[in-house]
């Protein structure tokens, strides 16, 4: 099976997930689609001098599949309302590669080069354990081995704002 992306009108998606969820159970269908992802993310918003956790998408309109995309699975999947089409050139869905998929799932390949260990690396979900954005999750965005501090992607006041702090200063989750 690989992986395939949907697009949805906006704000589909959940139900998109439950239609194809509840649609293939119990047909020949069921063995030829595996997981359906709605790929999100943990983030902070203070509200009324409180920090809140919210779930945000991280792809608006897109859902991401597993099949073995058959014609009758492309039909099934294009035929639900909500469902635009799948991503692909014209009207071939594009499969994701392997990184892509890696990456999305975290499971993300630290040994680049022999012999070195990357703990962090671009595109790793943290948390800030320590100094004036303790508890805050974010997204690496640079890293400088040499002073071993990195630059990290934190939503503060509903702004994406760039944030330095040393590689022992957080964890991945």
């Amino acid at each position: 099976m690989k992986w395939y992306v949907v697009h949805t009108y906006a704000s589909h998606e959940f139900k998109i997930q439950e239609a194809i969820v509840k649609g293939i159970k119990g047909t020949e269908l069921e063995d030829k689609i595996g997981q359906v992802l709605i790929p999100t993310q943990k983030t902070f918003h203070i509200r009324d001098g409180k920090k809140v956790e919210r779930e945000k998408k991280l792809f608006n309109s897109y859902i991401i599949i597993e099949a073995d995309l058959t014609p009758e699975v492309y039909s099934f999947i294009v035929g639900l309302p909500g469902v635009t089409n799948f991503l692909g050139t014209g009207k071939k869905p594009q499969p994701l590669s392997d990184y892509e998929i890696n990456r999305l799932l975290g499971i993300a390949d630290r040994e680049k080069e022999p012999g070195k260990n990357y703990e962090f690396i671009p595109g790793d979900m943290v948390r800030i354990t320590a100094g004036p954005f303790s508890d805050f999750d974010g997204v690496v965005d640079k890293i400088s081995e040499k002073e071993q501090k990195l630059t990290i992607k934190v939503t503060v006041f509903g702004r994406v704002t760039p944030v330095e702090v040393k590689t022992d200063q957080v964890e991945i989750i």
